[in-house]
């Protein structure tokens, strides 16, 4: 039903009763009739009144009837009450762990507009230290525990030295622009507290451009071992007669070059160059001028024993093939 109706008939239906109810106490009054010995004139009072309640209890009846809302706030309502309570209650944890999704959420964003920066970045070339780029090698020997902070700190100094110098080149300032960690340097203490000849590696974590004011860091941490022993043949390549051009030997000269940095790397070396002794390349071109119609192999030769973190020395030697 709906609310205009129903006040129509409420009105309707209290005008009813009223009338009623005031017919029948001036017919009680005239006729002197008597309720509960009292008065024709009290009598007719008291139907009035019970008139009056009659009209609130069959509008009231009526609106339960017809009202499904007003049936459940009469009868309900405290259970109503007490279950939006626990239901607040219940809201609380998950407001929390929706503030938190925003933070997390905040933060992918503010990752995804980095790493469009650092595209942007990349694409113009004002990237000045990429993913994973090492900031300093340090080898670190273990003494005694009091001195493993120390030699952290300064491989920690000399990183950040090398990261202000590529990325704010103008500035005179001294500055922490290197960012690690508190558990990574925790981690770098226990390992070197074992003992034995350690190699830190403090490397980028993502690109930097140019001006940026910090630099995220990670540290890696290997054995100091010999990666390659003097004399040692690193790798080496054939030449025949075919060959003997100028480009073409200049050519296998680089590839076996890389091919001997590749080698050092797969064995866990930390060098990205290698050295090579300055009269090998004169030993070649000596050897060509007079043995231009000869097949013959270069070897990659290594002139001293090399750690993880040292640069690697070559000399190049040659040995005839039969024709």
């Amino acid at each position: 039903m709906s609310g205009w109706l129903l006040i129509i008939f409420l009105l309707l239906l209290g005008g009813l009763i009223s009338t009623l109810g005031d017919l029948l106490g001036s017919k009680i009054g005239k006729a002197r009739f008597s309720i509960l010995k009292l008065r024709p004139k009290k009598t007719a009072v008291l139907i009035t009144i019970l008139t009056g309640s009659l009209i609130s209890a069959s509008s009231l009846s009526l609106m339960i009837l017809v009202n499904r809302q007003l049936r459940v706030g009469l009868f309900r309502l405290g259970d109503l009450q007490k279950k939006l309570q626990d239901s607040r209650q219940l809201l609380i944890p998950l407001k929390e762990e929706r503030k938190k999704l925003e933070i997390k959420i905040n933060g992918k964003e503010k990752e995804l507009k980095q790493l469009e920066k650092s595209i942007i970045a990349l694409r113009n070339g004002d990237v000045v230290i990429r993913s994973g780029q090492s900031l300093f090698v340090s080898e670190i020997n273990f003494t005694n525990e009091k001195n493993i902070k120390s030699q952290i700190d300064n491989v920690l100094i000399n990183a950040n030295r090398y990261a202000l110098k590529i990325v704010k080149p103008e500035s005179k300032e001294i500055r922490n622009l290197l960012l690690l960690r508190k558990n990574h340097i925790e981690e770098l203490q226990k390992t070197i507290s074992k003992g034995g000849n350690w190699v830190i590696n403090i490397k980028s974590v993502r690109n930097v451009l140019s001006g940026e004011n910090f630099v995220y860091a990670f540290p890696e941490i290997t054995k100091n071992k010999i990666i390659v022993s003097k004399g040692e043949v690193i790798t080496k390549i054939t030449f025949d007669q075919k060959d003997l051009d100028k480009k073409v030997i200049g050519d296998k000269i680089n590839l076996l070059l890389s091919s001997s940095l590749a080698e050092m790397k797969r064995r866990g070396s930390l060098t990205n160059e290698i050295k090579l002794r300055s009269e090998s390349v004169k030993k070649i071109k000596d050897f060509l001028n007079t043995n231009n119609k000869t097949n013959f192999e270069l070897e990659a030769v290594s002139l001293k024993n090399s750690k993880t973190a040292q640069a690697i020395m070559l000399e190049l030697n040659i040995n005839f093939l039969n024709s």
